[in-house]
């Protein structure tokens, strides 16, 4: 790798995070020690949110549920402690700083940071395995926890490296650039394993022969672009291992337009008028957050899940035929007239989901000699009052009377950090 003439990017990830957390705060070792990171509590069927490296090597798939788990594998369960995961993950942020400044480093999520090393390695005198190795090792000493590396000439590749290289050397440290790229991952299947190929694109590709990257580098990019629209040109540059796209740009990005989504899994399954409570509960708490941010919202959606993970959901949008608006009354009644139509009888729901599209900074209401534009105000005033509440004194300060009812969830999950507690 020509580390003079070409910029030089790292992704580097915390290995099996939340697990190595666990163990690392019990003083236990994840490589020797059988742990998974679950709530019993919510039944057999629930998911472990990570499973220790020592059980990914008895068979144990990550991402399992804890009845998928063999009998005869003996382990220790952790409940999710997010406040924990986001405090180790800021402090591994924090020894990152150290040796490379913010605009170069890109947060991906919880336990991954994508950075641009280009400027780091004649300031410390070092090649970019022997850069990678300082940051990893800094982050061991401090946090006992493993970290893996992927290196490449731009991020593609280092996600790459990181993704499928790196699982094969003993150090952990996967080094590509497009040569070695065209060695190594050209022919890997399944093609899912590449970062941003998802299961529906792997199943159309695979219509036209393509299991690898280098049959899509064969397929004519008219087929590509009819099947892909504007999502082609990502494929084919992906196929020879470019990516344009630099720390900076990412960093720069400012969406066109602006969303607010909720979601969440409920803990058993509901019949459709207690679904009905929750979703009420969910609006509630986004329509807080929107007024608190000073935004509104002409657009909706609704999504709902079934009991089931074969179930395929139901759900829809509408534009708010009043324009921009933070109203709760406008928006609960769209929400449950989507709700009311699309929502199948008889099958218990597990999962709920809403958004409000298309914000602005200003309201645009459309004229109406119907609305009462004195009582719209005063809901206003209302719900911003409540927001500033709530943000002082917690979620949980002030709550519909609807989140008193059996089946609601609002005050549990406001004790809550990422759905699991703290």
């Amino acid at each position: 790798m020509n580390t003079k003439k070409e910029r030089i990017y790292m992704c580097i990830d915390l290995k099996s995070f939340y697990a190595s957390a666990e163990c690392a705060d019990m003083g236990l070792d994840p490589f020797t020690t059988n742990l998974v990171v679950a709530d019993p509590s919510r039944g057999p069927g629930a998911i472990c949110l990570a499973i220790t490296p020592a059980m990914k090597e008895l068979g144990v798939k990550n991402r399992c549920r804890l009845n998928e788990i063999p009998p005869s594998v003996e382990y220790v369960t952790a409940l999710p402690r997010m406040k924990l995961y986001m405090h180790v993950s800021a402090q591994i942020y924090g020894i990152y700083l150290r040796y490379i400044a913010p605009e170069d480093i890109h947060v991906y999520s919880v336990d991954e940071v994508f950075i641009d090393a280009s400027p780091y390695l004649r300031l410390y005198g070092k090649t970019p395995k022997e850069l990678a190795v300082m940051l990893m090792d800094e982050v061991f000493a401090e946090t006992h926890i493993t970290a893996t590396a992927g290196i490449g000439t731009n991020m593609f590749l280092a996600k790459v490296a990181l993704d499928i290289t790196a699982k094969h050397v003993p150090d952990h440290i996967g080094i590509l650039d497009e040569e070695e790229f065209r060695r190594t991952v050209w022919y890997h299947q399944p093609l899912t394993d590449i970062w941003g190929i998802g299961g529906g694109t792997a199943r159309r590709l695979e219509k036209y022969g393509a299991r690898c990257l280098h049959d899509i580098t064969t397929l004519p990019e008219k087929l590509l672009y009819k099947n892909f629209g504007v999502n082609a040109r990502y494929l084919i540059d992906h196929a020879y291992g470019r990516e344009d796209c630099t720390i900076a740009e990412i960093q720069g990005y400012e969406t066109k337009t602006k969303s607010l989504s909720n979601s969440q899994v409920l803990f058993r399954d509901y019949g459709r008028r207690e679904a009905l409570t929750v979703l009420k509960e969910m609006i509630d708490g986004l329509v807080t957050e929107m007024i608190a941010a000073g935004l509104y919202t002409d657009h909706v959606s609704v999504f709902v899940g079934y009991s089931g993970w074969h179930s395929a959901g139901t759900g829809g949008s509408r534009k708010l035929a009043g324009g921009h608006t933070d109203s709760y009354r406008t928006i609960e009644a769209e929400i449950e007239g989507i709700y009311e139509r699309t929502t199948r009888y008889h099958e218990p729901i597990r999962r709920l989901g809403i958004s409000f599209g298309n914000l602005t900074n200003e309201p645009f209401h459309n004229l109406s000699f119907f609305e009462d534009f004195e009582k719209a105000e005063r809901e206003h005033s209302i719900l911003k009052a409540v927001s500033v509440i709530k943000e002082r004194f917690g979620k949980n300060a002030i709550l519909r009377g609807i989140s008193y009812q059996r089946e609601a969830t609002a005050r549990v999950r406001n004790t809550l950090v990422g759905g699991h507690n703290g």
